[in-house]
């Protein structure tokens, strides 16, 4: 996640004494609002339970009342102590840190502890209801739906939820997936917009996790209702033999058979990104972006109009970083994800050929949604090659309780296709989504040229086998 503190105001107390407030954005998104003696707080807590040698170091009191550039100099201060925080493999993933952040994005956006009822939807459009409290986390209302559905506890990790937006045509863009320091029912209705939505969906990349998944019937229906999905938005490229197969497949509803056959085509499994701008193989060039299959895939419109494909494997991705060129827009509370004026760039240095490294460079606002694409699959390649399972890539509380309730739902299987569409682009316009795991790593630079040693993403993946050029 991109952590930044790039506003602070002066509010004023219970006692009508003027103090300063910190504004902790989450991909440029307000999450919530904090004062320094909170965030201390918090620096205390953890040095506590993990000890002075593990916590960074904190930005220190001051005794006088701070001056404008002192108070600045502090909000960049505190803004690299939550990156590094977030960024160390331990504090990032605590309790102690995430229910700080849970606590305090409740109380920034003034929701009161109730009972309400949550609409998440599937991949079909099918709405589940699910009876939640608002201070309920990700991983509960996760564990909420599953058990709405009658999904088995052994599959609740093969899935998450993710923020959407419903564009007008009816489609979903895909702007996050929730994370475990965050309550779903905060986050979505803060935006105070009716176009943003829930939806559950598989958040792994290799597609034999499958196997898995639709050993169980429900799991077999949420993939089945995915792969239909993807297919009609164009995520997943079909020609007409393949689509009068797979539509042969639904009406026998032959639902793993269906899936087989998706397996194959192209772009199965890929995330589509915005159109957006690369500096490869020249500078300017239009490119369309996705992610999939341990790789980048490039579709580059050259300043002649030329189509050139091409994909980055991540294993030969030696490091990546993430940088902005302009700071953080001090957006309102309700202001949409994605619509910050700052200019985000992904780079990534490749191994061209044995010898030669190159770095390529993204601009889009989704950088940081690229990024993250990226350390989740080489997260998913590194428990593969130490013989682990995907099961155990997937955190469960020791004591966490799952709620049953009395009425399952089924899941629904959807329409059949509709004919291929001549006139549609073959570019899909939903944006993307986040992935099963969390990142690590995403620092905040004022500037392309300001990069320190925390900005770049060592890759453990990196095979450092070259053979030729792209």
């Amino acid at each position: 996640m991109h952590f930044s503190i790039p506003e602070t105001e002066t509010r004023a107390g219970d006692g009508g004494a003027a103090y300063v407030a910190y504004n902790i954005h989450v991909n440029g998104v307000l999450h919530c609002r904090v004062r320094y003696s909170q965030l201390l707080g918090l620096h205390e807590q953890l040095r506590k339970e993990y000890g002075a040698n593990v916590v960074p170091a904190f930005p220190p009191k001051k005794i006088f009342t701070l001056t404008p550039a002192e108070v600045e100099q502090r909000r960049e201060q505190l803004e690299k102590y939550m990156q590094a925080v977030r960024q160390d493999p331990t504090l990032g993933v605590s309790e102690t840190f995430n229910s700080f952040l849970r606590k305090a994005q409740q109380e920034t956006q003034q929701i009161p502890t109730e009972e309400v009822v949550l609409e998440v939807l599937l991949s079909n459009g099918q709405k589940v209801k699910v009876t939640i409290l608002t201070s309920d986390q990700t991983e509960d209302v996760l564990e909420a739906v599953a058990s709405k559905l009658d999904l088995p506890d052994d599959l609740i990790g093969y899935f998450s939820l993710f923020l959407v937006r419903e564009t007008k045509d009816g489609a979903f863009s895909f702007v996050r997936k929730l994370q475990e320091f965050e309550l779903p029912y905060v986050s979505v209705t803060s935006l105070h917009n009716s176009e943003f939505r829930i939806i559950l969906r598989k958040s792994y990349w290799d597609s034999s996790y499958d196997d898995d998944v639709m050993e169980h019937r429900v799991g077999l229906n949420l993939l089945y209702a995915q792969t239909v999905s993807d297919i009609e938005h164009g995520w997943i490229l079909v020609n007409k033999e393949q689509h009068r197969q797979l539509k042969s497949l639904q009406e026998k509803v032959s639902k793993k058979e269906f899936i087989r056959l998706a397996q194959t085509l192209k772009y199965y499994g890929y995330l589509k990104f915005d159109p957006c701008v690369t500096d490869f193989p020249e500078k300017g060039c239009h490119v369309v972006v996705s992610a999939g299959n341990n790789e980048l895939n490039f579709q580059v419109r050259l300043p002649n109009e030329q189509i050139k494909e091409g994909s980055f494997k991540v294993t030969r991705m030696r490091c990546w970083r993430v940088t902005s060129s302009v700071p953080m827009s001090n957006g309102p509370s309700g202001s949409s994800p994605g619509k910050s004026e700052v200019k985000l760039e992904l780079a990534f240095e490749y191994l061209m050929s044995k010898d030669r490294l190159q770095w390529v460079t993204i601009t889009s606002p989704q950088a940081i949604m690229l990024s993250i694409c990226l350390q989740s699959m080489v997260d998913e390649l590194m428990v593969k090659k130490s013989g682990g399972s995907i099961r155990k890539m997937f955190r469960r509380r020791a004591n966490g309780a799952l709620r049953r309730s009395d009425s399952q739902q089924a899941v629904k299987s959807p329409p059949l296709l509709d004919s291929p569409d001549a006139s549609r682009e073959p570019m899909a316009k939903l944006s993307s989504k986040l992935t099963s795991v969390s990142l690590r790593g995403i620092s905040h630079s004022s500037s392309a040229n300001d990069v320190g040693a925390n900005d770049f993403h060592g890759n453990y993946a990196f095979e450092g086998i070259g053979d030729e050029d792209l």
